[in-house]
């Protein structure tokens, strides 16, 4: 379902980019961003020319099925792809390339200008150390600080996101939380250093609808809080309906639609956008099939 390049680009400009203020007023501007893997076939690009921006205060989802190519433009922004990867285009942060950058730099900004969220946050906490000190070493890592305040700090971060008797709980290992509190635990570690950047990759995969509402919920009152700009990852076009200001569709490494969320809803311009929207359960839907 690829389409041509003239008819990806569109009235909105190149790959249907809606009008927005200045490239200056960017927090993140992607440019024809592409990853390539090496295989025993050859090269293969799992991300080919991937251009959006991101501004300040707003979140873009990001929107595929599985292997469209979504985490990897994530992690081509923190600079955490595997190894043997290669990249080329533009990625401005604040108006600073990443690409090409030395790892160590890239380590300065990541957690705290830039954050991000993974899916599994079981598999990202570290199961011999106390939720507390986890958060507290990436406060000290880049605020400094002693351990008595990074301390006082994790514990009004586990506050934040709604964790109950955070300054008893904090001294708690991961496997004591649910996978509603871990994952708000992640939310809690990625937003301590208040970053200006947040990636937000499938955070709702793995949780019940009531726990995913929640933390949808959380991500957008933060979000108000504190101004930071969001990317949200996700193969569902439904929470995307509740989160996002703007849209990305992908779909096999490539970018297939790029627009304001209302106009996606409502006038989808690529074919595999529709059918993503035909997809969503519809309470209607249900009830006619009741009558059925």
């Amino acid at each position: 379902m690829t389409e041509s390049p003239a008819h990806r680009a569109g009235p909105d400009g190149p790959k249907n980019r809606p009008a927005g203020p200045d490239e200056s007023a960017d927090l993140l501007a992607v440019e024809g961003l592409t990853v390539t893997f090496p295989t025993t076939r050859g090269p293969v690009d799992v991300v080919r020319d991937n251009t959006f921006t991101l501004r300040n205060n707003e979140t873009l989802g990001i929107v595929g099925e599985s292997g469209s190519g979504k985490s990897m433009t994530a992690l081509a922004v923190m600079g955490l792809l595997p190894r043997g990867a290669r990249t080329s285009g533009s990625i401005r942060f604040r108006g600073t390339e990443l690409l090409g950058r030395p790892d160590a730099e890239l380590r300065r900004l990541r957690g705290n200008a830039m954050s991000m969220v993974f899916q599994d946050p079981l598999s990202s906490l570290n199961p011999y150390y106390t939720v507390g000190l986890q958060i507290a070493e990436v406060y000290r890592c880049h605020r400094g600080g002693s351990r008595r305040a990074a301390r006082r700090m994790a514990i009004d971060a586990l506050g934040r996101v709604g964790i109950p008797d955070p300054a008893e709980r904090v001294d708690r290992y991961p496997h004591q939380f649910s996978g509603g509190q871990r994952q708000r635990i992640m939310i809690a570690m990625a937003l301590i250093c208040e970053p200006a950047l947040l990636i937000a990759d499938e955070p709702t995969t793995a949780l019940d609808v009531t726990v995913q509402s929640q933390i949808l919920e959380l991500l957008a009152e933060l979000k108000r809080q504190t101004g930071t700009g969001m990317l949200f990852i996700t193969h569902d076009l439904a929470v995307i309906a509740t989160i996002a200001q703007r849209v990305l569709v992908m779909r096999e490494g490539e970018q297939l639609e790029y627009a304001d969320t209302e106009r996606v809803f409502s006038a989808p311009r690529h074919p595999y956008t529709r059918m993503l929207l035909e997809s969503i359960p519809r309470i209607d839907d249900e009830a006619q099939e009741e009558v059925r």
